[in-house]
């Protein structure tokens, strides 16, 4: 055992022997992390320290020496470990319990107006409470807590499944890692920000400078690049931070009031306040009782932002009533209950170097203005997208002039005028060319559109490279390693022409390739062997045919099971699909009408990609709930609501967000809304509820 005593002013540890039984080891070692867990909650969360550095250290010293003699008192959410790990390891994907959606957007008071007159029709007239919160502007993070723990934290991802991030947000001292004592339920998620500090950032950015590296345009990016390293020692020593703000649950969704006797579940506010207690930093939360309120909150902080810690890009209102969000449900993307409003963006004036036409991999002509740098909520821009001929006619843009640019949604650079008043006399109109910049065949124009087009889909090399990188693109084949570069040299080294040919790569024709070492191939060609099991309705997606998107994919997978079965319909089979309407069924015929296409398809099948829904998938699917719409909503106490949703889609069914004379059930479970259940009953709609739900699946 330790004991410290003062020697010339300063402490320091000796050894004394002194025999202990084991129970008292693991009770010091227990008084320690939650003395110290408590130290950090009060000096990283409240802002609040109550002792000095050097007594913290000395703690943290003797927590350390003792859990070094004493392995089997080993815990991986010791304070101890925030230090982390200089040990590399991949991230694993994780499905979200429930998916994590964006927020829908607004850039004026009027949209913030409108979004809750559609709240207040969607809840039959009722009131609402509104909570204005400020949008952090970082990267989104999911934790979940068992007993009281830190369990599992993961990135956004796509909304459906994100990167196990769980030793780099151990790091982040602003994250509790045992909650303070209180009433929390057994499990619970919890959602929020991962941010840089403006602080850490310009420390970041002035040591990159130094060693000559590439300096982070802004915090966000920062904080994205830092929570996916894999030294999780380097995401500890860059200090990223966190701000929760929203708290979700089985336990909690499924509770009245008063089941926690001292917390208020069924408000937004009273889960932060919950959040608060446990040890979390929350976002900075306001009750606004009315529309002024709501634009004075908007100025205030329009202004007061700028004066912040972390980077903020807006704010964020909610209704604050739980049972409200429930019965108001959520659209395919995002809540009904909540909106984003962005911040007016910044506006800079720049001159034009050039205008450059690029070629995407579906053979549009994209007009790209050059400009000279200039700075805007955080980032250099020096290029921005024109789009299309009609663009560059409505702006009336000449060469030379001074355009305006800001950032749209402060994300992509948009350009939004001309100052006339520095145009030079004899300047000339930008002149959209006739001919593709890269292969010189003459452009066609997309009837009813403005897009011009390069026809030489099979020898554009733009175009070819393009479908390369679709293909290999994560939410795709997710073939790692293959980039916009690599992509490139492939092609360029004869050794990949389409889509198929990836399949025929060998290591010494990567090896053959300029900058490229063992570990390089390596992680290309176990990407490709990976890429064998990724789903058919992902395959779809891939292979590029125009207008099928992600979700149609996952439409036309569901419903025709088999590549052979696509390839056979014709347009007027393919358009009586649900969603598919005759744009995309034409184009669906045209793809498979080449045979280039044809043999493409061929080849993938003998390398072994999915071309069919397996049988795992096939066995599950049946046609009980054909026809049928149902409006799922409350809580339920057998299976998770988007279980239920997966279910009815399984057996042939259509979730539907809103009640209609259309809609065949609606399934409801506790705490549905009083409004969704009176307009059922006026409109005869049967209710059913989970044992019912679950006999129409399995009749005895």
């Amino acid at each position: 055992m330790f004991t410290m005593r003062r020697h010339n002013g300063a402490f320091c540890y000796r050894h004394i022997r002194i025999y202990i039984s084991m129970t008292d080891i693991e009770a010091k070692i227990k008084q320690l992390r939650d003395e110290l867990n408590r130290h950090n909650y009060n000096y990283y969360v409240l802002n609040q320290p109550t002792i000095g550095d050097m007594e913290f250290d000395f703690k943290m010293h003797e927590l350390e020496d003792l859990e070094k003699a004493h392995p089997e008192f080993a815990d991986p959410l010791s304070p101890t470990q925030r230090v982390g790990s200089d040990i590399s390891q991949g991230f694993k994907q994780v499905l979200h319990e429930r998916p994590m959606q964006s927020l829908g957007n607004s850039y004026s008071i009027e949209e913030v107006q409108d979004f809750l007159r559609r709240a207040k029709d969607g809840l039959g007239g009722e009131p609402v409470q509104i909570v204005g919160e400020m949008k952090y502007d970082g990267t989104s993070i999911s934790c979940t807590y068992e007993h009281g723990r830190l369990v599992r934290a993961v990135t956004r991802g796509d909304g459906v499944r994100g990167d196990d991030v769980t030793a780099n947000v151990i790091t982040i001292k602003s994250v509790p890692l045992q909650l303070q004592p209180g009433d929390w339920p057994d499990k619970f998620e919890v959602r929020g920000e991962i941010l840089l500090p403006w602080a850490s950032f310009e420390r970041l950015n002035k040591e990159r400078e130094f060693n000559e590296e590439p300096l982070f345009a802004n915090p966000r990016n920062a904080a994205a690049g830092t929570l996916k390293m894999q030294n999780s020692a380097e995401v500890a020593r860059r200090g990223l931070d966190a701000y929760f703000y929203f708290l979700l649950g089985d336990q909690l969704e499924a509770s009245s009031p008063g089941l926690f006797s001292e917390n208020d579940f069924s408000t937004h506010t009273g889960r932060m306040e919950a959040l608060k207690k446990w040890g979390f930093k929350v976002a900075e939360h306001t009750i606004l009782d009315s529309i002024d309120a709501v634009k004075d909150f908007i100025d205030q902080w329009d202004v007061q932002r700028k004066n912040l810690p972390v980077a903020t890009d807006g704010l964020v209102f909610k209704l604050n009533s739980i049972r409200q969000w429930l019965n108001l449900g959520n659209t395919a993307k995002s809540p009904r209950w909540a909106i984003a409003y962005k911040f007016a963006p910044e506006r800079e004036c720049s001159p034009l170097q050039f205008i450059s036409f690029e070629v995407g991999r579906t053979g549009v002509i994209t007009p790209v203005a050059n400009l000279n740098p200039v700075l805007l909520s955080g980032t250099i821009v020096k290029r921005a997208s024109l789009h299309n001929e009609d663009i560059i006619r409505q702006l009336d843009i000449h060469e030379g002039d001074y355009l305006y640019v800001e950032k749209g949604g402060e994300i992509i650079p948009k350009i939004v005028g001309v100052d006339l008043k520095r145009r030079k006399a004899d300047s000339r109109p930008i002149e959209f060319v006739r001919t593709c910049p890269v292969c010189g065949t003459p452009l066609t124009r997309i009837e009813g559109e403005a897009a011009w087009v390069c026809p030489n889909k099979y020898g554009c090399k733009p175009q070819i490279t393009g479908r390369i990188e679709h293909f290999v693109a994560r939410h795709a084949m997710n073939i790692d390693g293959i980039g916009e570069e690599v992509a490139v040299q492939l092609h360029e080294s004869g050794l990949v022409h389409n889509i198929a040919d990836i399949y025929s790569l060998t290591g010494n024709d990567l090896m053959r390739l300029e900058h490229f070492q063992r570990k390089a191939s390596d992680r290309i060609l176990s990407g490709i062997r990976k890429s064998l099991e990724v789903p058919f309705e992902r395959v779809l997606f891939a292979i590029g045919i125009p207008y099928v998107g992600e979700t149609t994919a996952k439409v036309l997978a569901r419903n025709v099971h088999t590549i052979d079965r696509l390839m056979a319909m014709n347009a007027e089979e393919l358009a009586s699909i649900p969603e598919i309407g005759p744009k995309i069924a034409e184009s669906i015929v045209g793809y498979f009408a080449a045979e280039g296409n044809r043999e493409i398809i061929e080849r993938l099948r003998e390398a072994g990609v999915q071309l069919c829904l397996s049988e795992a998938e096939l066995a599950n699917r049946t046609d009980k709930l054909a026809g049928k719409k149902i409006v799922i909503s409350g809580v339920f106490a057998k299976h998770s609501r988007e279980e239920y949703k997966a279910m009815i889609e399984q057996n042939g069914g259509k979730n539907v967000s809103s009640i209609s004379s259309a809609t065949s059930y609606v399934f409801a479970g506790e705490n549905m809304g009083p409004a969704k259940l009176e307009k059922a009953r006026k409109l005869g709609i049967p209710i059913i509820g989970e044992d019912e739900f679950l006999a129409m699946l399995h009749p005895e």
